[in-house]
């Protein structure tokens, strides 16, 4: 079966997503990263935020989140894919549709190792690295094409 794309914003989400989307978030981000933060921001419920993800066979296995920044940019972040579903190109397929007919610039914070991953989707580096609870990444951006 071929993975499924889906978007919604939160007011449109129910439960059983919600809680499947921050079950593989607490995975990766936390389990198997072993970085200790808050993942339930509060972002998540911002009018203006967008959730995106691939299931594939009833289950959640790729997801993103789409946040509007008070600058008119859009945040791209929380990008994880499960462990059984990487190598499969779903997460740069999250981050290109999610990512597309914006209109102003699209930022991100990405994890250091994934620097060239990005710049393969055409993100550069904007900042010097930081410290996200204990993982350090490096603020990046794909600058709005005019047109």
């Amino acid at each position: 079966m071929s993975p499924q794309l889906h978007h919604a914003r939160f007011s449109e989400l129910d439960l059983g997503t919600m809680y499947d989307l921050l079950a593989l978030r607490s995975q990766v981000f936390v389990e198997e990263q072993g970085s200790v933060y808050r993942d339930v921001d509060g972002r998540d419920r911002e009018p203006g935020a967008e959730h995106w993800w691939y299931s594939e066979e009833g289950r959640v296995v790729a997801v993103l989140r789409v946040l509007a920044e008070p600058d008119g940019s859009t945040r791209i972040g929380r990008v994880c894919t499960h462990p059984d579903a990487r190598g499969r190109g779903l997460a740069a397929q999250l981050v290109t549709a999610a990512g597309a007919g914006r209109t102003g610039d699209l930022v991100l914070a990405a994890q250091s190792q994934l620097r060239g991953w990005y710049e393969r989707l055409g993100y550069e580096v904007d900042g010097p690295p930081i410290d996200d609870a204990g993982i350090e990444h490096l603020p990046m951006r794909r600058r709005a094409t005019p047109g």
